[in-house]
Protein backbone atom coordinates (compact mmCIF):
# COMPACT_ATOMS: atom_id res chain seq x y z
CA UNK A 1 0.00 0.00 0.00
CA UNK A 2 1.15 3.52 -0.80
CA UNK A 3 1.06 6.19 1.91
CA UNK A 4 1.91 9.79 1.06
CA UNK A 5 2.23 12.92 3.13
CA UNK A 6 2.42 16.66 2.89
CA UNK A 7 4.46 18.36 5.61
CA UNK A 8 4.33 22.15 5.38
CA UNK A 9 6.10 24.49 7.77
CA UNK A 10 3.50 26.93 9.15
CA UNK A 11 5.49 30.10 8.68
CA UNK A 12 3.10 31.77 6.22
CA UNK A 13 0.40 31.13 3.67
CA UNK A 14 0.23 28.02 1.50
CA UNK A 15 2.17 29.16 -1.59
CA UNK A 16 2.04 27.77 -5.11
CA UNK A 17 5.03 25.46 -4.57
CA UNK A 18 3.49 23.98 -1.43
CA UNK A 19 0.11 23.63 -3.13
CA UNK A 20 1.74 21.82 -6.05
CA UNK A 21 3.58 19.43 -3.71
CA UNK A 22 0.38 18.75 -1.77
CA UNK A 23 -1.56 18.17 -5.00
CA UNK A 24 0.98 15.69 -6.39
CA UNK A 25 1.11 13.77 -3.12
CA UNK A 26 -2.70 13.78 -2.81
CA UNK A 27 -3.15 12.61 -6.42
CA UNK A 28 -0.60 9.81 -6.02
CA UNK A 29 -2.32 8.55 -2.87
CA UNK A 30 -5.75 8.67 -4.50
CA UNK A 31 -4.53 6.96 -7.67
CA UNK A 32 -2.95 4.10 -5.72
CA UNK A 33 -5.64 3.71 -3.04
CA UNK A 34 -3.51 4.80 -0.11
CA UNK A 35 -3.93 7.40 2.61
CA UNK A 36 -2.78 11.00 2.33
CA UNK A 37 -1.30 12.29 5.61
CA UNK A 38 -0.94 15.89 6.76
CA UNK A 39 1.97 16.57 9.10
CA UNK A 40 2.59 20.11 10.30
CA UNK A 41 6.33 20.74 10.70
CA UNK A 42 6.01 23.36 13.43
CA UNK A 43 9.49 22.92 14.88
CA UNK A 44 10.59 26.44 13.83
CA UNK A 45 9.24 27.90 17.05
CA UNK A 46 10.29 31.45 16.21
CA UNK A 47 8.39 31.67 12.93
CA UNK A 48 5.56 29.10 13.18
CA UNK A 49 2.17 30.56 14.01
CA UNK A 50 -1.35 29.23 14.58
CA UNK A 51 -2.56 31.71 11.94
CA UNK A 52 -0.26 30.11 9.37
CA UNK A 53 -1.56 26.65 10.29
CA UNK A 54 -5.12 27.90 9.75
CA UNK A 55 -4.13 29.49 6.43
CA UNK A 56 -2.60 26.20 5.25
CA UNK A 57 -5.67 24.21 6.30
CA UNK A 58 -8.00 26.72 4.63
CA UNK A 59 -5.89 26.69 1.46
CA UNK A 60 -5.97 22.90 1.27
CA UNK A 61 -9.72 22.94 1.85
CA UNK A 62 -10.19 25.53 -0.90
CA UNK A 63 -8.18 23.32 -3.27
CA UNK A 64 -10.27 20.28 -2.30
CA UNK A 65 -7.28 18.41 -0.88
CA UNK A 66 -8.68 16.34 1.97
CA UNK A 67 -6.38 14.28 4.16
CA UNK A 68 -6.99 10.85 5.65
CA UNK A 69 -4.70 11.14 8.67
CA UNK A 70 -3.65 14.11 10.74
CA UNK A 71 -2.93 16.82 11.01
CA UNK A 72 -0.03 15.64 13.14
CA UNK A 73 2.02 18.40 14.78
CA UNK A 74 5.70 17.57 15.17
CA UNK A 75 6.07 19.59 18.38
CA UNK A 76 3.44 17.35 19.98
CA UNK A 77 5.44 14.21 19.15
CA UNK A 78 8.85 15.02 20.68
CA UNK A 79 8.35 12.40 23.42
CA UNK A 80 7.63 9.72 20.82
CA UNK A 81 10.69 10.72 18.78
CA UNK A 82 12.83 10.54 21.93
CA UNK A 83 11.50 7.03 22.76
CA UNK A 84 12.26 5.72 19.28
CA UNK A 85 15.70 7.33 19.27
CA UNK A 86 16.60 5.79 22.63
CA UNK A 87 15.41 2.39 21.42
CA UNK A 88 17.53 2.64 18.26
CA UNK A 89 20.60 3.66 20.28
CA UNK A 90 20.10 0.71 22.69
CA UNK A 91 19.78 -1.64 19.70
CA UNK A 92 22.99 -0.29 18.20
CA UNK A 93 21.10 0.97 15.16
CA UNK A 94 21.80 4.66 15.84
CA UNK A 95 24.32 6.72 17.73
CA UNK A 96 24.86 10.28 18.85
Amino acid sequence: MVKTRFAPSPTGYLHIGGARTALFSWLYARRHGGPFVLRIEDTDLERSTPEAVNAILEGMNWLGLDYDEGPFYQTQRFDRYRQVLQHLVREGKAYY
